[in-house]
């Protein structure tokens, strides 16, 4: 038997390859397939099946595609109903699967058909169970997704709370867990950086399994706190259900080599998005006018998702040279699908034709102490959860997830400073900013990490009684 997480921190997302004796199930795979399927020629193994937890909303997932290429049969638990050739399994139905058995265990909470898959191995001994998004490491999945006609929020915390008591924690404690994210996915609070565990482990250290809880405490405590789901988050469950074009095709139609004259025709014919990939330190030093920054480097496809509120969206790239397929097909991972086509030659060619080139200003941390001693205006896209840990004193939360609920607190007559904790997300920040005609706004890198080397007033240095 052979167990592979396939781990893509992109998207803090796990993907499983079960192998035995010459048979394969592979459990929530990404959307681009290739690699599980030559994984499974190298075994010299077949496909059997394809399990999915649930219907992904912060991903789409692979199953569709990996099925037309490999008949397998794809899997889903009990109420899902697609738009696509499926197996809806039975609470307690067993897969073989070689020499092991997987059996499909109802958990809804996190969505309704959620399901948790239970591993036997050859000698019928519970071994695993790959728990999509009803158990994380350090936490369970947020149960606000799924919410429809009188169902609220709450009744879905109560069904978790169910669901984690009756099918979950009364396994072994040597259970191996392997969940679907880890830490930086958005279907959590406060997700682990760890992602393998066992169950006994989780016990002892995830605060909704703990023995003395009550159905009330847990749901207080699940929902508390809880921000809005990015907008790309019922588009990705709406694809899941439904299928999608293959992703070959995606990739496809948009490498497409664009000359810096189709580019702008294009820009300037249709409502195309100028997404700009490069490393945030290129993209302040040289940038076609009106593009946005979402750097390649950070935690790109989340960061879309989250900013581009229509997965329609048409979009024109660029790119680092050689990063075009690498690019769409991490769009195509959130359900992107409409680029255009790439800029050939990249940033360097648009500035070599004559092309306006604008540029977006940045400053050190010690520049923004001495422009905060002349009263400068600083906002922080951190987080809620980094602000509230710490932050610059009387510095507003102007988090990125929300950027658009804040553009009216930005000010127009004069220069405004924005920061994060390291660089990457005060640039994605001023450049969405500037794209809307706020010239004024300036990046401050380092964030909030260099900020913390100067001697700029910060929650953390301060005792707390002094603080208004």
């Amino acid at each position: 038997m052979k167990i592979e997480q396939i781990y893509t921190g992109c998207l803090a997302q796990g993907a499983y390859y079960i192998e035995s004796n010459g048979e394969v199930a592979i459990i929530d795979p990404l959307r681009e397939v290739e690699q599980y399927i030559k994984r499974a020629a190298k075994d010299e193994a077949k496909i059997k099946y394809i399990f999915e937890t649930h219907f992904h909303a912060d991903f789409v997932s692979g199953h569709v595609t990996l099925a037309e290429k490999t008949d397998a049969t794809i899997v889903y638990g009990p109420t899902a109903k697609t738009s696509f050739n499926a197996h809806t399994a039975e609470d307690g139905e067993v897969f073989k699967v070689g020499e092991i058995t997987i059996t499909a265990l109802h958990t809804p909470g996190h969505t309704m058909e959620s399901t948790t898959y239970l591993l036997k191995d050859k000698d019928g001994n519970n071994h695993a169970i790959f728990s999509g998004d009803t158990l994380f490491l350090g936490d369970v999945g947020r149960p606000d997704l799924a919410q429809k006609g009188d169902l609220t929020q709450e009744d879905l915390a109560g069904m978790l709370f169910d669901s984690l008591r009756t099918k979950i924690m009364p396994l072994a404690d040597d259970v191996i867990v392997y969940p679907a994210h880890g830490a930086g996915s958005a279907c959590g609070k406060n997700l682990s950086k760890e992602t393998v565990g066992t169950i006994g482990d989780q016990k002892k250290t995830n605060y909704a399994l703990r023995a003395d809880m009550t159905k009330e405490e847990f749901v207080k405590e699940v929902t508390d706190g809880l921000l809005p789901p990015p907008a790309y988050f019922p588009l990705n469950v709406k694809m899941n259900k439904e299928g999608y074009q293959s992703i070959d095709d995606v990739i496809k139609s948009g490498s497409r080599a664009l000359s810096v004259e189709d580019f702008e025709k294009i820009a300037n014919e249709t409502d195309a998005i100028i997404l700009d990939v490069r490393h945030q330190f290129d993209f302040i030093k040289g940038l076609i006018p009106q593009s946005i920054f979402i750097g390649l480097g950070g935690t790109f496809a989340p960061w879309v998702g989250a900013l581009i509120k229509d997965v329609t969206q048409p979009i024109l790239l660029v790119t680092p040279v050689g990063e075009e397929e690498t690019t769409i097909t991490r769009l195509s991972r959130v359900g992107f699908d409409n680029v255009l086509g790439y800029l050939e030659g990249s940033f360097d060619s648009w500035k070599a034709s004559g092309k306006e080139v604008d540029t977006l200003r940045s400053v050190s941390a010690i520049d923004l102490e001495e422009a905060m001693n002349n009263n400068a205006k600083v906002f922080d896209a951190r987080k809620p959860g980094e602000y509230a840990n710490e932050h610059i004193v009387d510095v507003p939360s102007t988090p990125l997830d929300f950027l658009n609920d804040h553009v009216e607190e930005f000010p127009t007559d004069e220069d405004f400073y924005i920061h994060c904790a390291g660089g990457y997300r005060s640039v994605i920040a001023a450049s969405i900013l500037k794209a809307r005609g706020y010239h004024n706004v300036i990046d401050v890198a380092g964030g909030y990490g260099a900020i913390k080397k100067t001697n700029i007033q910060r929650t953390d240095m301060v005792c707390p009684s002094t603080l208004k």
